[in-house]
């Protein structure tokens, strides 16, 4: 992998390296022939003399014999020191323009990051040889903006959420003070009927207990660090006691659950956390499956992994929402329903316990059913009954 992403490396800055080579060799071949012309056409082929003596005689009023002798003084006998100095000063010119030649592309990639650091919108764009470097600010950029948006986008949901549930925590407050009122402002009330606002109420409060503790659970996943006490599991007994438990949900809509297990299938893992997971995977196949559905749990051992599935026949759940589904505060039910709505939290706490475990949990959903699957390593298990 590393002969691969060196030699990968190499590719991407060889037009670099060409084109800086050839500059390179531009600007000796530039220097040889800049240090042969002026030497040519200082010491051999113009004669500044005349010139320099009539400037002199003009100039200071000397006589032709002072300027001549004064020419060879200061020029003729020195015009090796004036070649050099020449020389040098249309050297440091050239060098001067080659520097801007070659720190135009560090001037081309600041510009880049500037834009990364501005957050403009425009893309990067560099000089053909730089295409590589042009290829990586961009894809940075691009994977910026990306974060940038869920970022947001988890905000706003988590904002909705808030205003969701403070809306539904206000509804059955608002009940339970109304019947509360009613009893005290009624205390000969006959007993059927109290009994009955009695039932109300704590059924409301219920609803309030559920909603606060929702309000809880935003806080705990923000703030907990999962860490696992493993043990051995008995897969079947966990997922049979988990829809035992979900009966009193299953009656009303006529729904079942049926367990597909091998009696003697075990997983090793955290039982309270994957216990967390099925269940939260469960409460969402209840809630949207269709009446008078069969909700079906299998599990298998593939390999190292032991597979577990849950399946439900409902409305499919969109293209586009297949891959955030498992983010926090994402909820299918938009429509906030105080049935099925809840914080948006349980399929992205199932995700972190499943991957705190080295396992991995996806969903497939079309018009005929929707399927979530775990996958839990073994290996683990073997490594600690061995030891």
């Amino acid at each position: 992998m590393a002969i691969k992403l060196k030699s990968k490396r190499k590719d991407n800055y060889s037009k670099l390296k060409r084109k800086v080579f050839l500059q390179m060799l531009l600007i000796v071949f530039a220097a040889a022939a800049i240090v042969i012309f002026l030497r040519f056409t200082i010491q051999e082929r113009f004669s500044f003399g005349d010139s320099i003596v009539h400037f002199f005689m003009n100039t200071f009023h000397m006589r032709d014999r002072d300027a001549l002798m004064i020419y060879h003084l200061l020029f003729l006998n020195n015009i090796e020191v004036i070649t050099l100095i020449v020389i040098l000063i249309c050297l440091v010119i050239l060098l001067k323009f080659s520097a801007s030649w070659f720190t135009k592309y560090f001037d081309e990639v600041s510009a880049g990051m500037d834009k990364l650091a501005e957050e403009s919108d425009d893309e990067i764009t560099l000089s053909p040889e730089l295409d590589f470097m042009e290829n990586k600010l961009n894809q940075i950029k691009n994977n910026l903006e990306k974060q940038k948006k869920a970022a947001l986008d988890a905000e706003q949901r988590k904002n909705d959420l808030v205003v969701y549930l403070a809306h539904d925590i206000k509804t059955p407050l608002t009940s339970v003070i109304g019947y509360l009122s009613l009893l005290d402002e009624a205390p000969d009330m006959p007993p059927e009927q109290k009994a009955k606002y009695v039932g109300i109420t704590l059924e409301k409060a219920y609803r309030l207990e559920q909603l606060i503790d929702e309000f809880f659970e935003i806080t705990r996943f923000n703030l907990q660090t999962i860490i696992l006490n493993r043990e051995k599991i008995n897969l079947h007994f966990m997922l049979q006691q988990m829809a035992d438990e979900f009966y009193p949900m299953l009656t009303p809509q006529e729904k079942q659950v049926s367990i597909d297990v091998l009696d003697g299938l075990t997983i090793w893992g955290d039982a309270d956390k994957l216990a967390r997971v099925f269940n939260n995977i469960l409460k969402n196949a209840i809630a949207y499956s269709y009446e008078n559905s069969v909700i079906d749990i299998s599990a298998l051992q593939q390999d190292k992994n032991i597979i577990i599935t849950f399946t439900n026949h409902g409305n499919p759940i969109p293209r586009e929402k297949l891959e955030t589904i498992f983010e926090k505060f994402f909820r299918l039910d938009t429509s906030r329903s105080t049935n099925t709505g809840g914080t948006g939290l349980g399929l992205a706490i199932a995700k972190e316990i499943v991957n705190a475990h080295g396992g991995n949990i996806l969903v497939q959903s079309n018009t005929e059913k929707t399927v979530f699957t775990v996958v839990l390593p073994q290996k683990e298990e073997k490594d600690k009954l061995s030891n």
